[in-house]
C-alpha cells in the first residue's frame, strides 16, 4: 500500500545558496576587484563571478580557454582556510534560523521555516532577513528559494540569481515550472537532454505532456517515472538534520599539459592519504572505492571495487585505489586526463561493524594513527610518502563535516 505525504499548504522551504561562493569572498576581501571579472584556480576555473560569467566563462573551463573568452579577468590563487571561515560564519546564520537545517555543501542549506510564522513571520519575512544578515554580518550575496518542496526551492533559488529571493506560492508551482529548460530538473544531464531534445522535448512542460509512459519507454522506468515526478512538482522528501554523509571523496585538476605515469599515481596518492585521514576523523568505515576520470575531450570514466569487509585502512583503500588506477592506464594512454577524482562509500559508523582486519594489521592500525596525530599537530605535509615528496598536489576544497 503506498502512503502518500500530505501537501504542505505553505511554501515553507528555503534554499539559500551563496552566489558564485569562492569568486565572491575574494571580491569582500579586496575591494579592487569588486564589480572585475574574476576567475578563481589557473589551471581549471573553480569560480568565476557573475562578471567573468557574463564573458561565458563557467566552471569547469580550462584556464587558458576561460582568459581568452574574458582577457580583463583578474586570476586568483584559492584560499580554501578564507572559504571555510565564510561557510561557518553562514551556516551559523543558517541555524539561528532555523533548528532545521540540512547542508547541501559549504555555500548552500535548505531551510524548513514551518511552524515559525508567530515567533519569527512568514517564510519570505525570514528569507529576507536571512539575505540582510548574511549580507551585513559575513558581507557576501545569497539567493533564497521558498516553497512547498525542496525541489522547487532549489529551482527558485537559481531562477532568483544573483542575490535575489524568488518565491514560488502555493498553487503557482505548474505555471513557475512548465515554462523552464528540462536541464533544470533534478536527473538531466546533457546526454539525458539531447536524448528529450531527439523526442521533441526541451521545457519540463513538453515533458509532463509527454506523459509517466511515454517517458519510462524514452529513458527507462526509473528515470522517466522520477521526472515526471519533478515535472508535476512532486518532491515528497523533508528537510533532514544530523544526516551522515554517504560517501566521502575528493578530486585533482590536472590540466591539459601531458602528465607522466608517475604524476597521476602520485596524484592519486596524495587523494588515498587524505581521505584515509578524513576517514577515520569521521569514526567512519567504508567498502567501495569510486575511480573517477575525465580525459582531455572531456569525456569520462568510472572504476570501482568493493571489499569482502569494510575497512579504515588507508594501506588497503590504496591497494584498491592503485588497482582500479593500472585498470585504467591503457585509456589514459590513449586519451589523456585532465581530472582525477576518489570516492569512498557504502560508508558505516566504525562501531556499527565488526571489522575482519587480514594480517599484519596491528601494524598498519598503528602506522594510520601515528601519520593522524603527527599530521595534526605539524600539518598535513609533516609526514608524506616518499613518492610525494617535493611534489604539490592542491588543497582540498572545503565541504561540510564528514
Amino acid at each position: 500500500m503506498r502512503i502518500e505525504r500530505k501537501e504542505r499548504p505553505e511554501a515553507t522551504i528555503l534554499h539559500a545558496d551563496l552566489d558564485s561562493f569562492y569568486a565572491s569572498v575574494e571580491q569582500r576581501d579586496d575591494p579592487e576587484l569588486r564589480g572585475r571579472p574574476v576567475i578563481v584556480g589557473g589551471g581549471v576555473v573553480l569560480a568565476a563571478s557573475y562578471e567573468a560569467k557574463a564573458c561565458g566563462v563557467r566552471t569547469p573551463m580550462p584556464g587558458r580557454e576561460a582568459r581568452a573568452l574574458c582577457p580583463r579577468a583578474v586570476v586568483v590563487s584559492p584560499r580554501f582556510d578564507a572559504y571555510m571561515e565564510a561557510s561557518r560564519a553562514v551556516f551559523e546564520i543558517f541555524h539561528d534560523t532555523t533548528p532545521v537545517v540540512e547542508g547541501i555543501s559549504v555555500d548552500e542549506a535548505f531551510l524548513d521555516v514551518g511552524g515559525l510564522r508567530r515567533v519569527s513571520g512568514s517564510p519570505v519575512e525570514i528569507g529576507q532577513r536571512l539575505r540582510a544578515r548574511v549580507a551585513t554580518e559575513v558581507g557576501l550575496p545569497i539567493t533564497v528559494g521558498i516553497a512547498r518542496t525542496k525541489f522547487l526551492s532549489k529551482v527558485a533559488s537559481a531562477v532568483g540569481k544573483p542575490d535575489g529571493l524568488l518565491e514560488v506560492a502555493p498553487g503557482t508551482e505548474l505555471a513557475f515550472l512548465h515554462p523552464l529548460p528540462v536541464r533544470r530538473l533534478w536527473g538531466v544531464g546533457a546526454i539525458t537532454e539531447a536524448k528529450l531534445a531527439d523526442a521533441g522535448i526541451t521545457s519540463v512542460g513538453d515533458l509532463a505532456a509527454f506523459g509517466e509512459h511515454g517517458l519510462c519507454g524514452l529513458l527507462g522506468p526509473g528515470t522517466g517515472r522520477h521526472l515526471y515526478a519533478l515535472s508535476m512538482a512532486r518532491d515528497p522528501r523533508r528537510v533532514e538534520t544530523g544526516r551522515r554523509r554517504r560517501s566521502i571523496g575528493s578530486q585533482r585538476a590536472l590540466g591539459r599539459r601531458p602528465k607522466s605515469e608517475a604524476d597521476i599515481e602520485a596524484t592519486l596518492v596524495a587523494i588515498v592519504e587524505r581521505l584515509g585521514k578524513r576517514l577515520r576523523g569521521a569514526e567512519r568505515v567504508c567498502r567501495t572505492v569510486v575511480l573517477r576520470l575525465r580525459f582531455d575531450d572531456f569525456a569520462r570514466a568510472t572504476r570501482s571495487r568493493s571489499f569482502l569487509e569494510s575497512t579504515d585502512r588507508t594501506d588497503i583503500v590504496m591497494a584498491v585505489a592503485r588497482g582500479l588506477l593500472a585498470d585504467a592506464m591503457p585509456l589514459i594512454r590513449e586519451r589523456g586526463c585532465t581530472l582525477i577524482g576518489l570516492s569512498l562509500t557504502n560508508l558505516d559508523d566504525h562501531d556499527s561493524v565488526q571489522l575482519a582486519l587480514p594480517f599484519d594489521s596491528d601494524r598498519g592500525v598503528e602506522l594510520d594513527i601515528a601519520m593522524d596525530l603527527l599530521r595534526n599537530r605539524f600539518g598535513r605535509d609533516a609526514v608524506t610518502r616518499a613518492v610525494l615528496v617535493g611534489r604539490h598536489h592542491g588543497d582540498d576544497a572545503p565541504m561540510l563535516p564528514d
